[in-house]
């Protein structure tokens, strides 16, 4: 990506940092002497630098009219060039990042001292852990902040970042349309190369090849490939079952582009063809989904797509004698799992019992803040689904959605997801 997109981003973070204060970001960490394993970088600090290696530090720092970005990279060791390669260089970090002040590493403290102690605020990209395991990296350089710095005052960056990555630019929406482009060319590969008795990772392997040949090593996620009653497992990444002749296949994934995310799931027959049952739970979820990307448009809130979203389940769960309505001569409230009586309001969250969006952007499930409406230029996902486990069914159906002016624009619409449609692709493979 070109580095004005990087230098635009820490402008717009500068303009929402108080005065006389600094924001540090530390790349992933990765040490010596370990087996090669596929990086990836933390989203803000790639966000901020564009800077796609480990072990690197960012500092910004706003005082009055002057704003300054200070970068801090590891030595090149010449010993270890024949293990690792060259380390990357000033000028490479300049032109990468747009960032003209690159230090070393292990000049950090140094320069920190210096700008802890003539600052108010200290930006903190706070990562959280489990209580029980062990601090990461920024935790643990955070508590030595605080010790040497007690007068500093810590604020979270996250909120900050959030309203800005929620926000998508022209060169980011590009990057997520090649990313679902990739996914697209993986989906139709697994469509025509399914038959009964594979393995379900024999159609991840399709999957990951035609992203993989277009130069995406990384995906998105795990891939989610579940056939037969594995689809009514929301996260199911076992990927290890046979595939049988009537089942349906889940699949919810996603390729990259220069870090981007794609996130889409579509859900199809072995055999090539619905049964009845499985084509009338189908449509009912494709109907949901397609009313709620109807609703989608400025001004509206997650919770709101939700809200209608469970309504319409309600709707599609009664007609397909999933759940019963509930009248006054109706028997006796029946006790949930947890033993508390229910009126039967809740008895759709046995079919459907996740959320229908979720923004997409750096992360498969993006920096946002789910109260806030959208607004031209986010891009979210909408995925209502459908899970029988008695019935060995699972169907859910997501695609990727731009916020326009006037609505919303799928931005994976080139991926099947009609009956028809998916029918015929499946018709035609060898």
């Amino acid at each position: 990506m070109d580095k004005q997109f990087f230098i635009s981003n820490r402008k717009k973070l500068f303009k929402i940092m108080e005065d006389n204060s600094l924001a540090i970001f530390y790349a992933a960490r990765t040490g010596p002497g370990k087996l090669p394993v596929e990086f990836a970088q933390k989203r803000n600090f790639y966000y901020l630098s564009g800077i796609n290696v480990p072990n690197v530090i960012l500092i910004l720092y706003k005082k009055g009219k002057k704003n300054k970005e200070l970068l801090f990279i590891e030595r090149n060791i010449p010993e270890l060039e024949v293990w690792l390669g060259k380390k990357l260089s000033k000028n490479n970090t300049k032109e990468i990042s747009g960032i003209e002040t690159v230090y070393y590493s292990d000049e950090f403290e140094r320069h920190l001292h210096f700008y802890a102690t003539s600052t108010n605020i200290c930006y903190y990209d706070i990562e959280t852990s489990l209580i029980n395991s062990n601090l990461s990296y920024g935790l643990s350089q955070l508590n030595l902040i605080k010790e040497h710095y007690p007068i500093l005052r810590i604020e979270k960056v996250n909120p900050f970042l959030s309203k800005l990555r929620m926000k998508k630019s022209k060169e980011e929406i590009n990057n997520i349309k090649k990313a679902i482009s990739y996914t697209n060319y993986g989906i139709r590969s697994i469509l025509k190369h399914t038959k009964p008795g594979m393995m379900e990772y024999e159609l991840e392997a399709y999957f990951k090849f035609e992203c993989t040949k277009r130069g995406e090593k990384q995906l998105a996620f795990s891939p989610i490939v579940a056939s037969g009653e594995n689809a009514t497992i929301l996260h199911y990444e076992k990927n290890n079952s046979k595939i049988k002749k009537n089942d349906l296949v889940l699949l919810d994934v996603g390729a990259k582009c220069n870090e981007y995310n794609a996130d889409i799931s579509r859900t199809f027959p072995v055999s090539g063809k619905f049964s009845k049952r499985q084509k009338d739970v189908y449509k009912e979820v494709l109907q949901i989904q397609k009313k709620i990307i109807d609703s989608v448009k400025p001004g509206v809130t997650l919770k709101e797509l939700q809200d209608k979203t469970i309504e319409l389940m309600k709707e599609a769960l009664l007609k397909l004698k999933l759940i019963t309505k509930k009248s006054k001569g109706s028997p006796s409230p029946s006790p949930d799992i947890s033993g508390a009586a229910t009126d039967g309001k809740e008895d759709y969250k046995k079919y459907y019992m996740h959320g229908v969006s979720h923004h997409i952007g750096l992360d498969a499930h993006d920096l946002c803040d789910r109260e806030k409406k959208l607004t031209v230029g986010n891009v979210i996902t909408v995925e209502p689904g459908i899970y029988i486990k008695e019935e060995k069914i699972g169907v859910r159906i997501e695609d990727d959605i731009l916020i326009t002016k006037n609505g919303c624009e799928v931005l994976s619409s080139m991926i099947p997801k009609e009956i028809k449609e998916i029918e015929e692709i499946m018709a035609k493979k060898e």
